[in-house]
């Protein structure tokens, strides 16, 4: 039998269980006991010392009852225990279970607070406790000192120094060909720090640009380094590509001209240009021009047809294809598509394919549950069926976040012969670095010659976030909508209940509310804003300035679907809220289908109602034909024009198949079901018919559903009945019924009429800036409402003329606005793609343009394409940026949206996060967003208590808090956050219950969402509280070094370069390498220098009596700690400098400082700890002589080693997280992108920052690569 086995060790982690040992059949040893199984019931001896068994019958695990294990085995197990550390268990430590995810943390004696490295809640240890969790501890050995103030100065360290300066100015460092730019341009601080590889590669178009001065000397540059890259073959055999990210205005468009140009003279004739919009074909041609390239045709695919381009009749034997995204996924009616048209003119060979504005390729990879888009699948399609083309991706946005470069296959950032076997594999390891590695990815792609990035200098251009308050009128018209829509929803709640069983998929239903309920509300939000922007735009032209005005939709479809019912003369503008919810409860308020006699007909009306065609069947029974595409073997005269070939004429016997059998054997016999139409022989039902069939003919399923609604149906009337109280004696109960829900839906019709909404923005502001005539609208609408002359109504118009089409007509209203003939433009994003509104000094209109947003776009990407349309190259002044809010909180989802993208977009796109304009204050779309809304919901629910005091309310008042979860709840209940609620009666009288579902728990925009259908009051307050919440977490987060930073700045007094470099690893293709430079540092402050900076603080009158010197209360092995500071009589916060670091980058309360320091006023005191702290923090760090990582520890070092793997990174990536995830701190294990300038000769690096401690173990996994040097 088995021997007794050890159980698991008390404290995790756990090694993995002991295997329970079989136990004995009937009687057995007289020192065993005897139980009865648990499963088969079997009667069992288990031997001595075994508490744990498996039944040798039923082989069922099972376990000893308590009152079986005799006292002497549980003590002997205790002691087993006691004498024998678990795995992970550091015996010189207290283990302390963490209160929230309950993991066994190894704590210090003496540290009182700290906070879980798992779950990173913060913990303070109850001494009083201590005896219970662990009865028999023994004496801790000598106490390790707990040096708090090291804690603190490694918290500062880990978050990294004063940001520097975010942009430098650009000019070419290896090229000097070409004049200089016409305006200034400028590189982030981090790419400038890179070097892009030696220029290989001689135009032949050279001579000809310097003679025309056509290119500047950066976009000469491009055209380098992208033909330098296009003679680069990936190791998968396809072309390298390259990616051209320069900011909107740099002028892309003028560079790819020059590209398609330099590859004509190389005998490369065919080029595909594909952009956003057709009307920029015209700019395409323009910039072909510019270049010299006069020769070369520009086709536009929309108005060729989809036969074979190079064929007689089309004629299309080399040039440009000018098409756009939406082309490239178009297919015609018999299913030939635009791709396969172009890979067949392409053919094999090398040409260009530009993907310009190639964001629109974005979403190939989406997040989880999302589909990919069927642009991002096309354009991966196309550069695999061409893998000789010479790929320029092309877009100042083209990856606001690494998911979406997924389709940038050219660049062979990922596959063979990299770091990462696949995009998924290398979008994880992005993700997991945070937006350091982002800003890495960029560095990476320069040092490599795939990548250019530059942009407009921001130098003049001016950005402000004006908050505008809700007038009171408008407070209460949204209040009332608020109102309304919440009685809207119980109302469709309570019908949706009666008709459940006729009509039971009411999804569709809610996705529609909440859809409209969305948009709704944020035309609610645009329209409050219209007397701000009239008064911006009012202001901006008495200061002799002009205005453009950005928005995202023009709300033309309620426009032309009320023209359509009103007919074209209105009394005033449409209300496009009013229009939105008549619409909706119109077409989706829930009614029974409309009794129409005669019965019989009746149910074969209902049965073809209810049947869903299957897709690959027609109802005719035949199959549908998918045109398939056959490069080799395809004939000229398939791809004709569609409108030179006859529509197929089939007969209907063709194609007819059994559904059950898919047989087209005995064909006359089928069956045909005359409900779903469904073809099927007798012998195939079961069971089968046999008899022979005349007339209709219903199939079993079709019997079934018809049965069952018509029962539902009645169900329904009934219950109609008794809620309306219904008595209409000459209708039948059915008519009743139906006029009952009719009546109900007019009646909710009316009193949507009835209030008071706002008019379409668009409409209002143009007519308050004084018409057509004074405003340009650059929109993608057809028609518009005028105000009549004689100012009394309205009437609708076409926004062309005969002179000028559809299509040019944004056009037309551009050049009016840059002629200077209408001072007000306003652009939405269909009609303002590629559009330059810029003070350009080439334009009769170069007053200084003021730029309102509106309405802020769904994305980042968005935001600085619409930024970019009014700051551009060659502009005679920078524009002034004026971005509105409503102090509505609901409505800064729209702006949390866009600062989620712009945060990692500026590290992408220009290689630093703070290259973009900021909105960083409005990101609440984020793990700590989630984390805060959590948090709320559990407090309102009161699940937890709320982590902070809701603003307006008192702690010492709870009634206040009180009242503020109620009302949230109820709110919550409102818009549908709460599920299943139920009003309490008795002692809970007044309160509500009911959950919340998991999926919302996290769902920040549905959150924000929600919140903007709530009245401006209690959306606001609860708003309030999440932001609240959510800004706890970020300053907790901070202080204990967990927030990403991205690149984080290196500062001290002497920077100096230790040694040469060490190259690690060459790239094969690029010739870039791999270096670790070795820096030394001195971060000191001297006490002369401390003792001057409180001099000239002390001149002046509004100093602080709390500014000056302070020591630490507590000592550490017999040293205090000493810091200067000084208080901010604005914030309370104080300024902190320390004798070994300098200035520290985290102020201090007031409050906390006096916590933890005392003032002092002998200054002879202050310079003796001053300049002992400084001397001694040369040699060693805050830990002391006894610090467990020795000298490798820099916390609070005055002298620094500082380590940095600089160059190409993304090659040695997985060699580095490999080492530094064996480092004994946690701080050392998180991958830190950092930036460091030397002092002497302002050398600037940008890389990794390898931890001391973790050199040896970097420099040993990449010994394969070391031999370079020695070679």
């Amino acid at each position: 039998m088995g021997q007794p086995s050890l159980p698991p060790p008390p404290i995790a982690p756990p090694p993995p269980p002991p295997i329970p040992q079989p136990a004995q059949i009937g009687p057995g040893a007289a020192a065993g006991c005897q139980v009865r199984c648990a499963g088969c019931k079997m009667v069992l001896t288990v031997l001595p010392g075994l508490t744990e068994f498996v039944c040798p019958t039923c082989q069922l695990p099972q376990m000893l009852p308590p009152e079986l294990m005799r006292a002497t085995q549980a003590q002997s197990q205790a002691q087993q225990q006691r004498n024998a550390p678990a795995h992970g268990i550091d015996p010189t430590k207290i283990q302390l279970p963490c209160a929230n995810c309950k993991a066994i943390l190894n704590v210090p004696h003496g540290l009182s607070r700290f906070n879980c490295p798992q779950c990173h809640i913060s913990l303070a240890v109850d001494l009083s406790k201590i005896g219970q969790v662990m009865p028999s501890a023994r004496p801790p050995p000598p106490p390790e000192e707990v040096n708090e103030v090291a804690i603190e100065v490694e918290r500062e360290e880990d978050e990294g120094g004063l940001a520097g300066e975010t942009f430098m100015d650009y000019r070419p460092s290896k090229l000097s060909i070409g004049p200089p730019h016409p305006d200034p341009i400028v590189e982030t601080s981090s790419l400038s720090a890179m070097q892009p590889p030696e220029p290989t590669y001689n135009l032949r178009i050279k001579d000809d640009l310097e003679s025309s001065k056509a290119l500047s000397c950066l976009q000469i540059e491009t055209l380098v380094y992208a033909c330098q890259r296009h003679n680069q073959h990936l190791p998968s055999g396809a072309r390298a590509g390259f990616f051209l990210g320069d900011g909107a205005g740099v002028g892309k468009g003028r560079t790819i001209a020059g590209l398609i140009w330099e590859n004509w003279q190389h005998g490369r004739r065919k080029a595909l240009w594909i952009s956003v919009g057709s009307d920029l074909k015209f700019d395409a041609r323009r910039d072909l021009d510019d270049v010299g390239a006069t020769c070369i045709e520009v086709h536009a695919l929309n108005k060729l047809p989809y036969s074979k381009l190079d064929s007689k009749s089309v004629g299309v034997r080399e040039g440009v294809v000018f098409l756009t995204y939406s082309s490239l996924i178009a297919s015609s009616e018999k299913g030939r598509s635009r791709l396969h048209q172009l890979v067949q003119w392409c053919g094999q060979s090398d040409g260009l394919i530009v993907f310009d504005e190639c964001h629109k390729a974005k979403n190939l990879v989406p997040e989880a549950g999302g589909q990919a888009t069927k642009t991002g699948e096309a354009v991966l399609d196309i550069q695999a069926r061409l893998p000789q083309a010479r790929v320029i991706y092309c877009s100042a946005t083209g990856a606001s976040e690494p998911r979406n470069m997924g389709y940038m296959v050219r660049l062979g950032l990922w596959g063979a012969g990299t770091s990462f076997a696949d995009f998924r594999e290398f979008l994880g390891a992005m993700e997991k670095g945070g937006v350091g590695a982002l800003e890495l990815v960029a560095m990476d792609m320069k040092a490599r010659g795939m990548y250019v990035c530059r942009t407009l200098s921001y130098k003049g251009a001016e950005f402000e976030d004006v908050e505008v308050p809700l007038e009171s009128e408008m407070m209460d018209m949204y209040g009332k909508a608020a109102e309304f829509w919440a009685e809207l929803r119980v109302e469709l709640l309570s019908a949706s209940a009666i008709l459940a069983n006729e009509k039971p998929n009411s999804s569709q239903l809610w996705r529609l509310y909440w859809a409209n309920h969305q948009r709704f509300f944020r035309h609610m939000c645009m329209s409050a804003k219209v007397p701000a922007v009239v008064r911006l735009s009012k202001q901006a032209l008495v200061e002799d300035k002009c205005v453009v005005i950005g928005l995202q939709s023009t709300g033309e479809a309620r426009t032309e679907e009320a023209v359509t019912k009103y007919g074209v003369e209105l009394d005033d503008f449409i209300s496009g809220p009013r229009e939105l919810l008549l619409k909706f409860v119109e077409e989706n308020y829930p009614l029974p289908d409309k009794p129409e006699p005669p019965p019989e007909e009746s149910v074969k009306e209902l049965q073809r109602k209810r049947h869903s065609a299957t897709p690959d069947v027609s109802f005719t029974g035949r199959v549908r034909k998918v045109a398939k595409w056959d490069a080799e073997s395809e004939e000229e005269s398939d791809w004709q024009s569609e409108t030179d070939t006859e529509p197929e004429n089939e007969s209907d016997d063709e194609f007819q198949i059994c559904n059950i059998c898919n047989s087209e054997e005995e064909r006359k016999k089928l069956l045909q079901c005359s409900c779903c139409d469904q073809l099927v022989h007798p012998a195939c039902l079961v069971p089968p018919v046999v008899e022979v069939v005349s007339g209709d003919w219903s199939c079993h399923s079709c019997k079934e559903k018809t049965e069952e609604y018509l029962r539902a149906r009645q169900a329904y009337y009934e219950e109609l009945l008794k809620r309306f109280n219904f008595s209409i004696p000459s209708f039948s109960s059915k008519h009743m019924e139906y006029e009952a829900a009719e009546e109900r839906k007019l009646k909710i019709l009316e009193i949507i009429r009835t209030l008071n909404l706002p008019n379409n923005p668009l409409d209002d502001i143009i007519d308050q800036l004084g018409g057509p005539d004074k405003v340009a609208e650059i929109t993608g609408r057809r028609g518009m409402l005028v105000r009549t002359s004689g100012g009394k109504g309205v009437t609708y118009q076409a926004r062309n003329t005969k002179e000028i089409t559809m299509e040019m007509v944004n056009m037309h209203e551009k050049q009016l606005f840059m002629d200077g003939k209408k001072l007000v433009a306003i652009i939405s994003e269909a009609g303002s793609a590629g559009v330059s509104l810029q003070a350009d000094r080439r334009a009769g209109n170069q007053k200084r343009r003021v730029h309102i947003t509106l309405e802020l776009p769904w994305s980042a990407d968005r935001a600085i394409q619409q930024f970019g349309r009014t700051h551009r190259s060659n502009q005679a002044s920078a524009p002034e940026y004026r971005l509105l809010f409503t102090n509505l909180g609901g409505e800064r989802r729209f702006a949390s949206v866009v600062a989620k993208r712009l945060e990692s977009l500026g590290a992408l796109t220009q290689g630093d996060r703070r290259a973009g304009p900021s909105l960083s204050a409005y990101n609440y779309d984020s793990a700590y967003g989630k984390r805060a809304l959590v948090m709320l919901y559990k407090g309102l629910m009161e699940q937890e208590p709320l982590p902070v005091v809701p603003p307006g309310c008192s702690s010492e008042k709870p009634e206040t808090i009180q009242d503020l979860i109620l009302k949230g709840k109820a709110a919550l209940v409102s818009v549908g956050i709460i599920r299943d609620s139920v009003l309490g009666n008795g002692r809970d009288s007044g309160k509500i219950s009911g959950r919340i579902v998991d999926s919302d728990m996290h769902d920040v925009g549905r959150f924000l969402n929600r919140l903007l259908g709530l009245p401006p009051e209690i959306q606001n307050r609860l708003f309030e509280l999440f932001v609240s919440i959510f800004d706890l977490l970020i300053r907790s987060a901070r202080a204990e070094g967990h927030l990403d930073s991205g690149i984080v700045d290196m500062k001290a007094n002497i920077v100096e370069l230790q040694g040469t470099p060490k190259t690690v690893h060459v790239d094969s293709m690029s010739g870039a390498s791999t270096v670790l430079f070795t820096f030394t540092l001195d971060r000191g402050m001297t006490w002369e220098s401390a003792s001057t900076l409180l001099e000239e603080k002390q001149k002046d009158e509004s100093s602080s009596s709390n500014n000056g010197y302070y020591e630490s209360r507590r000592e550490w092995m017999g040293k205090r700690h000493f810091v200067l500071a000084f208080e901010d009589s604005a914030s309370g916060m104080c300024k902190i400098y320390r004798p070994a670091m300098g200035e520290s980058i985290r102020e201090m309360s007031l409050a906390e400082l006096k916590d933890k320091y005392r003032k002092i006023s002998a200054i002879e005191r202050a310079r003796r700890g001053w300049e002992g702290e400084y001397d001694i923090s040369s040699k060693q760090c805050m830990h002391g002589p006894n610090c467990k990582l020795g000298s490798y520890c820099t916390v609070g070092r005055r002298l620094q080693e500082v380590n940095v793997l600089g160059g190409l990174i993304l090659p040695v990536w997985g060699t580095v997280e490999k080492a530094l995830s064996k480092q004994a701190r946690q701080s050392h294990k998180r991958i830190r992108v950092v930036r460091i300038e030397t002092t002497s000769n302002n050398q600037r690096v940008v890389g990794l920052l390898i931890p001391n401690a973790a050199v040896e173990s970097v420099l040993q996994d990449l010994a394969w690569v070391q031999d370079i040097d020695e070679e």
